[in-house]
């Protein structure tokens, strides 16, 4: 687990003055937020450095962070609501959502500043992401109309976005639309990348006929959706067309995302020349406070193109201009294994683990992955002890990988054990294959141990991973001696020991970052 870093929080500190005008964050006064109302900038940054060296080693979602906020403020510690803002925002960008909703709930029940339309608009995406589609729509229909604004309408047609359902979507854009707000490509931006992720592009064109004709300027996310459409249907004109507006639209200041879009939709294409040249602009335009995130979508993508010496020279070119935090390595590790080379790769975390007292356990799971892919399992265990003895906590990725490559080589006991270490930590979202559920509990079978068998479906159906009707019937089966592996079909795993470039999928975007919240 990370720590978030400090020099980003006293950077959003240093640009406060930038973040109330996204925010919409306004002077305000309260009975309880007396005391803060004089906070100097000075003494916020010591108030936010504090505090989140309390916040920020409560990795865990399930663990609630609302004890450490109240204890700061039962021990006379000062905060105001620009600050908890700030904490949400940095929280957010490391995707920890469920410790900003928190934060977002403690900063209106416990501290009762008033939110604004921005705050609503965060909390609704913050609940979609943590609670679903539904609590986010009863958020929504429980807040007062003074705080339906475009904000929090936007980040409603997001949340429909994300979970492809169109109708509601559409419904709300209506709404938008309705009430005089469809003025600006944000909206109209959701809606086209909900129209190219399910295929309907005749929508999308008709949607962008309609931003035209109302005179809505297309920005960079527009383009790169317009791009991504052209290269799904396969229509190089229509991306060369769309690259040469881009680059001649003064409206729009360009930036390196804008090239990495082109990149990868001439690479889809096959037209890797071209995917390369828009690489090239990409990276002459790598700079700012997001440089350390350009640097490794470049070299993510370098890798998806088979183009080692230019993952390397970006490597090399990052570690020289910035200062190289933990996604840096999760970055460019996987991508060096996508080579096969894994020699490189170690190189590379040796140089990562010296540096770094933190250990994040995804950063060596990309060795271990490797190592049992290969069936080097004795060198794998060597590397569960490496990684235990620097303090770093075994996560289901490494348990799973090592139950993976035990199965691999046969060795069916030990692959059982490492199974059930797997899912005894894993977060109750994680759905194994079934493959190596099914080759576990055939182990079971074959072995006559109904008794481990059986604790072994009890501990896949407590964490979620089978419905309690299979959890049932296998039960029954195995207790009959005729287990019936077939109830296994209803999972859709969402791991698997791919090849080493399986981290190697352009890194997600925060959904929300071409809204105005």
């Amino acid at each position: 687990m990370k720590l978030i870093r400090l020099s980003s929080i006293l950077h959003s500190i240093k640009s406060h003055l930038i973040l109330r005008n996204l925010l919409g964050v306004s002077s305000y006064s309260t009975t309880t937020a007396t005391s803060e109302r004089g906070l100097t900038r000075e003494k916020r940054n010591g108030t936010m450095c504090r505090l989140y060296r309390k916040i920020s080693p409560i990795g865990d979602p399930t663990v609630s962070i609302v004890p450490v906020l109240d204890q700061w403020v039962q021990d006379g510690g000062a905060i105001d609501k620009e600050t908890l803002q700030v904490m949400i925002k940095e929280l957010r960008f490391y995707k920890r959502f469920a410790h900003a909703l928190q934060i977002s709930m403690w900063m209106t029940d416990k501290r009762y500043f008033q939110p604004s339309a921005s705050d609503a608009a965060v909390r609704l995406d913050l609940i979609s992401k943590v609670q679903g589609i539904e609590q986010a729509e009863n958020f929504f229909n429980s807040i007062s109309q003074t705080l339906k604004t475009l904000p929090t309408y936007t980040t409603l047609l997001n949340c429909y976005a994300y979970v492809r359902n169109v109708e509601k979507a559409e419904a709300t854009m209506d709404k938008i639309r309705e009430l005089g707000l469809a003025n600006r490509p944000s909206a109209f931006n959701m809606l086209l990348g909900l129209y190219n992720r399910t295929g309907k592009f005749e929508k999308l064109v008709s949607l962008m006929h309609e931003m035209e004709e109302d005179g809505i300027g297309w920005d960079r996310f527009t383009y790169g959706i317009r791009l991504t459409a052209y290269a799904a249907v396969s229509d190089a004109e229509g991306v060369d067309k769309t690259v040469t507006r881009m680059e001649s639209d003064t409206s729009v200041v360009l930036d390196w995302t804008c090239y990495t879009a082109a990149a990868s939709a001439y690479a889809k294409l096959g037209m890797l020349d071209k995917a390369l040249a828009m690489m090239e602009k990409s990276e002459g335009l790598i700079s700012g406070k997001k440089s350390n995130t350009a640097y490794e979508c470049l070299i993510t993508q370098y890798a998806t193109y088979g183009k080692k010496d230019d993952v390397l020279r970006l490597w090399q070119l990052y570690k020289e201009k910035k200062k190289v935090f933990n996604k840096g390595y999760i970055s460019v590790i996987p991508s060096i294994l996508k080579f096969d080379d894994l020699e490189c790769a170690e190189r590379i975390f040796e140089e990562w683990e010296s540096q770094n007292s933190n250990y994040d356990i995804r950063i060596p799971n990309f060795l271990m992955g490797a190592y049992c892919r290969r069936g080097l399992m004795e060198k794998a265990e060597t590397f569960v002890d490496r990684i235990i003895s620097k303090g770093g906590k075994l996560d289901h990725k490494t348990w799973f990988y090592l139950a993976t490559g035990y199965l691999q080589n046969n060795q069916l006991q030990k692959a059982a054990e490492k199974m059930k270490e797997a899912i005894a930590v894993c977060h109750n979202k994680w759905k194994p294959r079934k493959e190596v559920l099914a080759a576990c509990l055939e182990y079971f079978k074959h072995e006559g141990d109904v008794e481990e068998a059986r604790n072994f479906i009890n501990l896949l159906g407590d964490k979620n991973i089978i419905s309690v009707d299979v959890q049932d019937g296998l039960l029954n089966n195995f207790l009959r001696q005729e287990p019936n592996l077939d109830a296994l079909s209803e999972l859709n795993a969402d791991d698997a020991l791919v090849g080493d470039g399986e981290a190697l999928s352009e890194p997600e975007v925060d959904r929300t970052s071409d809204t105005t919240i």
